[in-house]
């Protein structure tokens, strides 16, 4: 069996509406990791691409976030409706998406400045 070509690990962690971080999937339906599995599926990208279920990948406050390995690309403020553009652009055709990528200085920096704030939960 070949090597896979891109685990997409779909932050799916759950916090209070209260805290300040905020959480990836507050709703806890997991909506975002479905829409990849279902857009992967129609695709027919598998079993070289994975659509992973990931605890808390410490971008809380660029959430939600995805990362995908083995290229190390984190994105940020994911939705739904951004997973077709992410396949067809990204995993598909190999194009960053600079209006959702974490740009390294921000990795790791809940005081950065492009910090996009998720939706609250509640």
């Amino acid at each position: 069996m070949p090597a896979f070509t891109h685990h997409i690990f779909i932050c799916t962690n759950q916090r209070s509406s209260e805290n300040p971080r905020g959480c990836c999937d507050c709703e806890g339906t997991g909506k975002l990791r479905a829409a990849f599995k279902a857009g992967l599926k129609e695709r027919q990208l598998g079993p070289l691409v994975r659509a992973n279920q990931a605890g808390c990948l410490e971008q809380c406050e660029h959430g939600p976030t995805i990362a995908i390995y083995p290229q190390g690309i984190f994105y940020g403020g994911v939705t739904p409706a951004d997973v077709p553009r992410i396949l067809d652009e990204t995993v598909i055709g190999g194009k960053i998406l600079d209006d959702l990528l974490i740009d390294e200085q921000c990795l790791n920096n809940p005081n950065c400045e492009h910090i996009r704030r998720q939706q609250s939960c509640g």
